[in-house]
């Protein structure tokens, strides 16, 4: 089994998952969303869902640099209920203070990807570091044991 690791912006999912025992987190794709018309791209997710599998979703948590809770964290909580709602498994939510800052990092500096290309990965990549991030924070397979998974 494993956990769908997600960067949830206002226009774009960045969607991650985790190997089954819980060590990597491999980028799976962007979902297009449109948050001011109410288009989750839950559909979509619903495909994912029943390909991989998933015994839960960790969302990135944008805190504010002063580790208050602004509209974007508040809308991640929003999407979280969404899927738990939708199919009734657990979440958690992992502090993604600068991941995008450091996915684009990554990009530029290690991979020399032009800006162009930067844009159609960088959700993806800031989701696997989200989901990365977690998965070392709690170690192996937590992915794979309802014991261990305890989404706190």
């Amino acid at each position: 089994m494993s956990i769908f690791g997600l960067d949830v912006g206002s226009r774009t999912v960045g969607v991650a998952v985790s190997d089954p025992m819980g060590w990597t987190a491999q980028g799976l794709e962007i979902i297009r969303i449109n948050e001011d018309e109410k288009e989750f791209g839950i559909e979509r997710m619903k495909e994912l869902v029943e390909q991989h599998h998933p015994t839960g979703f960790l969302l990135g948590f944008p805190k504010n640099m002063n580790n208050t809770i602004g509209p974007r964290a508040e809308a991640a909580q929003a999407y979280g209920e969404l899927l738990k709602e939708t199919f009734g498994l657990p979440i958690d939510f992992q502090d993604e203070r600068l991941t995008t800052v450091e996915a684009e990092r990554m990009l530029v500096e290690e991979a020399d990807t032009s800006r162009a290309k930067r844009k159609q990965v960088i959700d993806k990549l800031a989701a696997s570091l989200i989901l990365q991030n977690y998965l070392d924070r709690k170690g192996p397979l937590v992915a794979a044991s309802g014991s261990k998974m305890t989404f706190d």
